[in-house]
């Protein structure tokens, strides 16, 4: 048991798992994190990091008999041969769909914080209080100013590249150089912008080093060189991910201990002692049942596999799943609406071009329903789009040998997509839940998931389709299409909710530090605890929520309350 025994347990080693192990090794504390996938390690493990293009058999695209047994994982867009090594395929962990949807999972060490799209986004104040104010969900026990210095915690030492843009629905936050917009976006910008009072297009934030600072450097981690292969692994450590930044900061400190392989059974919860003291462990490999122990654990698996564990949880004290009186446990689930999505032409410009291949878009915050109710729908979606030019010559060119190498040689014409990142609302009956007979090769209960859209994100899928051709029309573009892509909720990769914060232990499982409200040696700071999702990509937040809950449980340890 002495061997077992660490002073704190980190579930996951993702985006908030790594943060959690950072934060908790750099306080001192000996910290075990438990992987269920496989070790990778930077630089040595990003076996496609620098393959050209043309040493891919099928120049990254992957065979027919693949994408045919992987139908989930194939339909998201860094699913490639040059990344795909990072990606869960379909018949290794199964689920069962009660309604389609698509579980996007990266089983490894650093998990998808290899594979994100590196936006990072703070939330506003309305974010926050829009649940409270709208009557849906239930009220967030957090506010903006409760957040804010540890989202410029977490910016400062990932390194975020941004503009400040002064905008109260956007507030800005410690910016590296911004990347620029090309001469189409800028003219789409000012159009919209000049057009629209409250409708601000800003280039996107992102986390990527566009000038690394000295700590930066000091961790190796170098500029970003704006390859567009960071699926792949990034060499330089230029954009974040746990296997660069946090996780090597942690191990530096000679407090973390990294256990992969380790497919996390249950939390334990001693009902003599009324209180958790560990977790259980099924080694992935051998299948060999281990347990450990702590004083604290975060748990970071991810949104669903964070119900998952905590369901499986069970006790005489907790017989339907680990804190859960409320019977709210794997309930109201959300995730990010992105169906919508517009193209355009636009005419002219052809004397300007472009450089590199920049790692974001422009994006424009939500303006629906921001401040009080105003459509007849709930809440928003945030509006991104890029401006960029054909590479294959005139559209419809199919000529072969000197006729197609002519019309490669020259760029083609300017054309614009555009595309919704729409909030979704939390419902009781969105849910994940435990199949009482199918099992996974560990023994493990499968989960099934129960989540849906419903009339309001039709409504706004609409409202973004009007609009966004609105705006378009009004920035001078042409030959705009409408499309909507009809995906499955999941693809977004967005999932949050099942362990939500609240102030009542009645309507919700975490309190304002994320401790579970009957386990307060327990925090779950991944998409699990978010109460609502808001309009913005919820990565920093997760990051920001973890170091705020690593920095309170540190005290409660010290003053004994732990």
């Amino acid at each position: 048991m002495k061997d077992h025994t660490y002073d704190a347990i980190v579930i996951g080693s993702g985006i908030s798992g790594g943060w959690a192990a950072k934060e908790l090794c750099e306080k001192g504390l000996k910290t075990l994190v438990l992987e269920r996938g496989r070790d990778v390690v930077h630089k040595e493990d990003y076996s496609t990091m620098h393959t050209p293009p043309w040493e891919f058999p099928l120049r990254g695209q992957l065979p027919l008999s693949v994408r045919q047994e992987n139908p989930i994982v194939s339909r998201c867009y860094a699913f490639r041969d040059d990344a795909d090594h990072f990606f869960v395929k379909d018949n290794e962990h199964p689920y069962i769909q009660d309604k389609p949807f698509d579980w996007i999972r990266g089983y490894q060490v650093g998990g998808k914080s290899l594979l994100w799209a590196r936006q990072v986004q703070r939330w506003s104040k309305y974010d926050f209080e829009g649940p409270a104010r709208d009557g849906f969900a239930v009220d967030w026990p957090i506010r903006y100013e409760d957040i804010a210095p540890w989202y410029s915690h977490v910016e400062q030492f990932i390194g975020v590249s941004g503009n400040k843009d002064g905008l109260e629905t956007l507030p800005d936050g410690e910016f590296l150089p911004p990347w620029e917009m090309n001469k189409v976006e800028r003219l789409i910008k000012e159009r919209v912008n000049a057009a629209y009072p409250d409708r601000s297009f800003v280039i996107g934030r992102c986390a990527h080093l566009t000038k690394p600072a000295d700590h930066h450097t000091k961790m190796g981690r170098g500029q970003c060189m704006a390859r567009s292969l960071c699926q792949r692994g990034c060499p330089f450590g230029a954009y974040f991910s746990s296997n660069s930044s946090t996780l090597p900061a942690a191990a530096a400190t000679g407090n973390l201990t990294m256990r992969p392989h380790a497919v996390v059974h249950s939390v334990i919860y001693d009902d003599q002692k009324e209180k958790v003291t560990g977790v259980r462990v099924i080694d992935a490999e051998t299948s060999e049942t281990t347990e450990y122990f702590a004083k604290v654990i975060f748990v970071n698996a991810s949104a669903l596999n964070s119900n998952l564990i905590l369901l499986n949880s069970t006790s005489s004290r907790f017989p339907n799943g680990l804190g859960n009186d409320s019977g709210l446990l794997g309930k109201f689930i959300a995730f990010h609406n992105y169906r919508g999505s517009l193209s355009a032409s636009v005419e002219g410009h052809l004397d300007a071009y472009y450089f590199g291949r920049r790692p974001t878009a422009i994006m424009m915050p939500n303006f629906r329903n921001v401040k009080k109710q105003e459509m007849d729908f709930l809440r928003g979606y945030m509006t991104f789009y890029t401006a960029s030019r054909q590479s294959w010559g005139s559209a419809g060119n199919r000529e072969f040998g000197a006729g197609f190498k002519e019309a490669n040689s020259q760029p083609g014409n300017w054309g614009v997509y555009m595309m919704m990142q729409g909030e979704t609302i939390p419902k009781e009956e969105s849910r994940v839940y435990l199949d009482k007979t199918h099992t996974d090769k560990w023994g493990m209960p499968l989960l099934r998931v129960d989540v849906d859209y419903d009339e309001n994100d039709e409504k706004s899928l609409r409202d973004f389709l009007e609009q966004g051709a609105e705006m378009l029309d009004k920035a001078g573009c042409k030959n705009i299409v409408q499309r909507d892509s009809k995906q499955a909720p999941g693809l977004d990769i967005h999932e949050m909710g099942g362990v939500r914060m609240g102030k009542d232990p009645k309507t919700s499982l975490l309190g304002r530090w994320n401790q579970m409200h009957h386990c307060p040696n327990v925090y779950v700071t991944d998409g699990a605890c978010m109460t609502s999702t808001s309009t913005q990509n919820p990565s920093i937040t997760y990051m920001a929520l973890t170091a705020r809950a690593v920095d309170h449980a540190v005290k409660q340890l010290k003053s004994g309350d732990l």
